[in-house]
């Protein structure tokens, strides 16, 4: 699983009884089957990854994780091996439906998203290629129930900036890749494209 939001040790499908200050909701990925010709031979073992991520059966997998956790680092809202009482802790005075993302405790979970005020993900029918895209839904979502992320530090005016060249984009990444500008400027709009 890609993501997993534990809420006081409940999964957002099943019922939670209380409401702490701030909590993490459960949503999980799982990865469907995929031809075996996108499948990766063992690597020898004089070969390391450059990773502390488990090896992956499907390289498709391994891009995904590699990616998402290189475009984490740079989001602002990735606080790492933070604690579940730390996160709820800095979540605590803050408006409801904040979040960030830090390292699950689960072994078989890499990110856990914690959300101010005990707040909920509703389940979804819908299935979200990547990360961002399931934060965007909830965030642009009329129930609104991730508002705005809990940052380590303010953005930048370039990030600023490159936030709303995503909203003019309408959150479409490849929108974002055909704006035209010089190729460094167009690698830092990739390096982040999206509407958080």
């Amino acid at each position: 699983t890609f993501l997993s939001t534990p809420h006081s040790d409940h999964h957002a499908t099943s019922p939670s009884s209380s409401s702490p200050p701030s909590s993490s909701s459960s949503v999980s990925q799982s990865h469907r089957q995929r031809p075996s010709n996108q499948c990766v031979a063992s690597l020898s073992q004089d070969q390391t990854l450059p990773t502390h991520f488990p090896l992956f059966p499907c390289k498709v997998d391994f891009l995904l994780i590699t990616r998402t956790a290189a475009m984490l680092e740079r989001s602002g809202f990735y606080w790492g091996p933070l604690g579940v009482e730390e996160a709820h802790s800095r979540l605590k005075d803050v408006a409801t439906g904040t979040f960030l993302i830090r390292d699950s405790r689960q072994k078989d979970v890499f990110f856990t998203l914690s959300i101010a005020r005990g707040q909920r993900l509703a389940g979804s029918e819908h299935s979200f290629p990547c990360l961002f895209f399931l934060l965007e839904h909830y965030i642009h979502s009329s129930k609104k129930s991730l508002t705005v992320p809990y940052r380590k530090q303010r953005p930048t005016l370039q990030e600023l900036c490159r936030k709303q060249v995503a909203e003019s984009c309408g959150g479409e990444v490849e929108r974002v890749a055909r704006v035209p500008v010089n190729p460094i400027l167009k690698h830092f709009l990739l390096e982040f494209p999206y509407r958080i």
